[in-house]
């Protein structure tokens, strides 16, 4: 497969934004704003319950929050923070699975997510069915990495392998959102052709 640099992609001809009555840089002011001001007022509201699933979380005597690099908008890389839902060892439990059973690496190659993950924790099962694990983010919104609403970040590799030049235009011409139309789609039970196909819509 041909790579190409996100430096390429990030240029202003690949990142041209709809028309609009307003500016752009006055339309990003204001999004900016709204997330920013959202974001903190939620990360006060919830702190108590960032403190319970803190101390629930690292109970296993791991840490309480994960953070993977991803891409943001322009190509910039971020940590997206989650709070931690995945045994300490899931890199070697993951691997284990893949190797072990072809049914589980054909999921793995077509949706990147495994029905039955062997590194989920118990009660990181929930965390995910309530989306609760990705509460953190509000801290990459609030820092700027991140927005309320666009398409889910993600890694280099995903963005060269799956996206295409044109889908991963698409990707870095915006700021990588909490939710989106991946999430309200059908989220999981998407493909991630599906997924890539959404997230070119912003």
């Amino acid at each position: 497969m041909i790579r190409y640099g996100l430096e390429d992609l990030a240029t202003p001809r690949f990142g041209q934004e709809p028309r609009s009555l307003l500016p752009a840089n006055l339309r990003r002011a204001a999004k900016r704003m709204l997330d920013a001001t959202v974001s903190l007022a939620l990360l006060v509201l919830l702190s108590p319950l960032f403190v319970l699933l803190i101390a629930a979380i690292r109970r296993d005597g791991g840490t309480a929050f994960y953070s993977h690099r991803r891409i943001g908008r322009g190509g910039a890389s971020f940590g997206c923070l989650k709070f931690r839902s995945m045994a300490m060892d899931a890199d070697q439990l993951l691997a284990e699975q893949l190797r072990s059973n072809p049914a589980a690496a054909a999921e793995w190659a077509t949706r990147r997510k495994l029905q039955h993950d062997p590194r989920i924790t118990a009660l990181g099962a929930i965390l995910r069915q309530t989306s609760l694990d990705e509460l953190p983010q509000l801290i990459n919104v609030l820092r700027g990495e991140m927005s309320l609403v666009g398409p889910r970040p993600v890694v280099v590799a995903e963005l060269q392998d799956h996206y295409g030049r044109l889908g991963a235009r698409a990707y870095l011409a915006v700021t990588p959102g909490i939710t989106g139309l991946w999430q309200v789609s059908g989220r999981s039970g998407t493909s991630y052709t599906d997924r890539v196909a959404l997230d070119m819509d912003y």
